[in-house]
């Protein structure tokens, strides 16, 4: 078993493409780094991210693949599934060495594969659209927390942005401890030192005594409003946790 050792980003598994085709050795198995290794393999290599190489790359699948498949390939990388890298670098490979476009070959079972798991990562992000609720701190910004299973938040930010242009905000990703901040100018991705993370960075809700005068007010209505519209006559509590997966509850407010 040959294995590739890179730094689990995107530009290094570009680079570690380029790294198989010029040594022409491909591996058997991507490893994050630190990660422990199989007890019986014959070859590690550890692949140096390089944005040189990992752009020669990606402008040759430019030649290979249509734009929508190339959003669709750095959209899959945000799966973070255990087989992701090593799918990637499959598809990446037959995108190279295929005579034509691989993008609708779906009875090979990578194309089908890629297919599936873009579908997953896209459907994250159109279920962070539905469900993100807001609430609004006294400082006038308005806040929300989100645990995606799928790092998905960066590709609905644009929405965000466009939807919300009028007021400041910040949707937080706890379970990666990152997050996006529009300041009404532009958004800009922040991170917090774990030492300090206040409350909300760690359970997903306000304080009260860092909520604005009125917004206890305003959940207290959502919750009224929701329950009002709901009839118990027709409740379906199995396909209601499907259309809303109950990971989402824990921030929603007419859930609480």
């Amino acid at each position: 078993m040959i294995i590739f050792v890179f730094d689990n980003t995107f530009e290094g598994l570009l680079t570690s493409v380029f790294e198989a085709y010029s040594r022409r050795v491909f591996p058997d198995a991507l490893f994050p780094e630190g990660e422990p290794l199989p007890l019986f393999h014959d070859e590690v290599f550890t692949v140096i991210t390089e944005e040189e190489k990992a752009k020669r790359v990606w402008r040759g699948l430019q030649k290979k693949l249509s734009s929508g498949a190339l959003s669709c390939l750095a959209q899959c990388w945000l799966a973070e599934e255990a087989e992701t890298p090593m799918l990637l670098f499959r598809y990446i490979r037959k995108a190279i060495d295929a005579p034509r476009s691989i993008e609708t070959n779906f009875a090979d079972p990578d194309v089908l594969e890629f297919s599936r798991m873009w579908k997953r990562v896209d459907w994250e992000r159109l279920r962070m659209l539905q469900f993100i609720r807001f609430q609004k701190a006294a400082d006038g910004t308005f806040f929300a927390a989100v645990e995606p299973e799928k790092n998905a938040l960066p590709l609905a930010i644009d929405h965000f942005k466009d939807r919300f242009a009028d007021q400041p905000w910040l949707i937080y990703d706890i379970k990666r401890a990152y997050g996006f901040y529009y300041d009404l100018k532009e958004v800009r991705q922040v991170t917090f030192e774990e030492s300090s993370r206040e409350g909300h960075l760690v359970t997903g809700m306000l304080d009260e005594s860092l909520m604005d005068k009125d917004e206890k007010l305003f959940q207290q209505l959502w919750k009224t409003y929701f329950k009002a519209i709901c009839i118990k006559e027709r409740l379906n509590p199995r396909k209601h946790k499907q259309d809303m997966p109950v990971r989402y509850w824990k921030h929603m407010t007419e859930k609480q």
